[in-house]
């Protein structure tokens, strides 16, 4: 079966190869990638109601230590444990109808939590990096269905490239952050600082579009059934990803005011 590549993690070729079964087996489809997309995006948003609710269940602007200190423990949790449950199910995606929606969980606590403190700093925060997370994602779907964009052989090592590289940024800061290092265009809000955040919400929506790609090549090369959990895991990763980025962005811009 040739699939392209995706630089979503999720979304490699080996994944399909060690998916293959029988020939009765039922098949992966498109609508049954989006209902169960959808129906993760359902899970992480009650979870991460929870983590919102409690943690504005305890601020209280004279001391929102108070509030950091009750809900951080569901943050770390949510943290480390959607990451073990994605590494997991990246190498078992036979078990995604498990795994997946346990990851919505924990992603929601964790994306709850997080949400809630970017909120508590700047109000209104949270509703426009929503809405601007499923605009993107709306659009770039447009975009891809219509046939304007597609996902090429060298749009497709661009994206990887772009997307190793981020991640390889990620990855020294927080080593060197052990050694009393910073990479303040990471995190301030200087022109550099909101540069780089642009760049890296243009390459997670990017994304979108080798994960549209890679689901619709599953679907029509006969993949199994059980990798419409696995599609819908994978679509969640990036989703994630930009949500994350976009609020980080926006925050940095708000800061500025």
């Amino acid at each position: 079966m040739n699939l392209t590549k995706s630089s979503n993690p999720a979304f490699g070729k080996a994944v399909f190869e060690r998916a293959q079964v029988g020939v009765q087996e039922d098949r992966m489809t498109i609508e049954g990638t989006v209902n169960k997309t959808g129906l993760m995006l359902l899970i992480l948003v009650f979870a991460a109601l929870f983590t919102w609710r409690k943690f504005f269940g305890a601020y209280d602007f004279s001391s929102p230590e108070n509030a950091f200190s009750v809900v951080g423990p569901w943050i770390l949790g949510g943290g480390i444990g959607g990451f073990i449950t994605a590494i997991i199910t990246v190498f078992s995606p036979r078990r995604s109808a498990i795994t997946a929606p346990i990851y919505a969980v924990f992603e929601g606590l964790f994306l709850g939590g997080i949400s809630a403190f970017f909120e508590a700093m700047y109000p209104g925060l949270v509703i426009r990096a929503v809405a601007l997370t499923f605009g993107v994602f709306f659009i770039l779907l447009f975009l891809y269905r219509s046939g304007k964009i597609r996902a090429t052989g060298k749009f497709r090592m661009g994206i990887l490239a772009a997307t190793g590289g981020i991640a390889l940024i990620y990855f020294v800061s927080f080593i060197a952050s052990f050694f009393g290092a910073s990479f303040n265009f990471l995190y301030g809000n200087s022109t550099l600082g909101i540069g780089f955040s642009l760049v890296v919400v243009v390459i997670a929506a990017l994304n979108l579009i080798l994960d549209f790609d890679f689901i619709e090549r599953g679907a029509s090369s006969g993949a199994p059934k059980f990798m419409e959990w696995y599609g819908a895991f994978g679509l969640m990763v990036t989703l994630v990803w930009l949500y994350l980025e976009i609020l980080r962005l926006l925050s940095k811009l708000a800061s500025r005011d």
